[in-house]
């Protein structure tokens, strides 16, 4: 078992117009929020603690989240970037590895974070879920990484890098700063021979801009199981 952070605290600036008034996790897609739907996915798996961090309109966040099983990271007064927020929020983290998750995205196909969870070994440091590009929806980049036979990753223009995660604490708790990208982290890893990644086997949409929202209602009809 192991805890996660969903990502909730970025200023949604991709997302304007419709984030002038609510942070982008709460922006509707389908039947639902962003953030509902990335909870949705920790259901039914060996997650066990959830944590949501906040910064932009965070007040909204919060009492949206009122009623929920879920612990806050509050960045209201700092904003720590990705690394940074992860970091902060390890005191509500239990386990290690700790997961991460962004949730401007959303999956068809199996539940992804059980597939990472069966998928983490020992020797590794982070493990990343990755997705082949003709299969990232809505998303504008060239590629993030270029994956091993052994699933060791090195940066480069091919798969995806999906917003999920496991990482071991240390290789957020050894960063000396406490505003930080992820990539600090992923490239300490690298360099002790500890990134790998996994492809998720189904379609993922990045839902960062506006108009990939009809793109992740179409997939959302093909359903995740």
């Amino acid at each position: 078992m192991t805890d996660i952070i969903l990502f909730a605290a970025g200023l949604g600036t991709r997302m304007r117009p419709l984030t002038n008034e609510i942070p982008k996790p709460l922006v509707p897609v389908g039947n639902t929020t962003l953030l509902d739907h990335a909870l949705e996915l920790t259901q039914d798996t060996a997650i066990k603690g959830r944590v949501v961090n906040v910064h932009y309109k965070a007040d909204k966040l919060r009492r949206y989240l009122s009623d929920r099983n879920v612990s806050i990271s509050d960045e209201t007064d700092l904003l720590c970037d990705t690394g940074g927020g992860f970091k902060k929020a390890l005191p509500l983290l239990k386990g290690n590895p700790v997961m991460g998750l962004n949730t401007d995205a959303v999956w068809s196909g199996p539940n992804p974070i059980p597939l990472l969870m069966d998928a983490w070994k020992d020797h590794m440091t982070c493990l990343l879920m990755v997705v082949p590009k003709e299969r990232a929806l809505g998303h504008k980049g060239s590629g993030d990484f270029e994956l091993a036979p052994n699933g060791a990753l090195t940066r480069g223009p091919g798969p995806i890098y999906t917003g999920l995660q496991l990482a071991r604490r240390d290789v957020l708790e050894t960063v000396p700063k406490a505003v930080f990208s992820m990539n600090v982290a992923w490239n300490n890893a690298a360099a002790q021979d500890g990134l790998f990644g996994i492809v998720y086997p189904g379609t993922w949409c990045d839902v960062g801009q506006p108009d990939s929202i009809p793109l992740a209602e179409q997939l959302l009809s093909q359903g995740c199981g």
